[in-house]
């Protein structure tokens, strides 16, 4: 017979769980991991309404993707076009950048399974006499060491040509040049440490689940089982 137990601890892990799938995956997606040199506007660039110049625009670099500002020959304005400048994995700009791709993919896909599996752990919580918290929060722990070799390989990318051309001739490998760091990057790192943060906390979920007072609910034949 199927028990649905839920506690606060299990619930705070799984909720954490999801939004460290989602956080590492809309980072990793994202174009905003490198905010390039501002670039000065031109005499077309006015504002209509002011009649006075915008300011110079950044424009962004990601892993695959990049987002810049075009300009239209018909029309005396500028639209942010986003988009991967990669066709396919070998056009990734560094050797590293695709390191990174991979050891970020596969950590991510490892958080949204287990991010999947939690949502079910209500009902299951156990796999083969194993507790599928405990897996869990091995699996999460696994993920976490592919995320970081990835976020320490993403600097050593810096020097390369398309970079370059975003940070300026000083940008090399752990050395910005004119760039700086945008909010994907510190996302990533955040849902990082998280997903650490997940993988002790799933042993806290387990015990919750399996204490004297859920067993004592079970035995007086309790099918829902809620607790603090």
């Amino acid at each position: 017979m199927c028990h649905v137990i839920v506690t606060c601890r299990s619930m705070l892990w799984t909720l954490l769980s999801i939004v460290v799938a989602f956080a590492e995956l809309i980072a990793f997606m994202s174009a905003d991991w490198l905010i390039g040199k501002a670039k000065p506007s031109s005499s077309e660039d006015v504002d209509n309404r002011t009649g006075g110049s915008q300011e110079p625009y950044r424009p962004t670099l990601g892993i695959y993707g990049r987002c810049t500002r075009i300009s239209h020959m018909q029309l005396s304005r500028r639209d942010t076009l986003c988009g991967p400048y990669a066709e396919n994995f070998n056009e990734i700009a560094s050797g590293f950048w695709q390191a990174t791709a991979i050891f970020l993919a596969v950590g991510i896909m490892i958080l949204c399974a287990v991010a999947f599996v939690s949502v079910f752990t209500m009902c299951v919580q156990s796999i083969m006499k194993k507790s599928i918290f405990n897996v869990c929060g091995l699996l999460q722990g696994i993920a976490g060491l592919f995320l970081i070799l990835g976020l320490i390989l993403y600097p050593a990318g810096w020097g390369c040509q398309k970079a370059i051309s975003y940070c300026g001739p000083y940008a090399s490998a752990y050395k910005l040049g004119d760039c700086s760091l945008g909010w994907a990057f510190y996302t990533a790192i955040g849902g990082t440490i998280l997903t650490f943060i997940c993988a002790v906390f799933s042993a806290q979920a387990e015990i919750a689940t399996s204490s004297d007072k859920v067993q004592e609910e079970i035995e007086e034949g309790k099918n829902l089982i809620c607790l603090l």
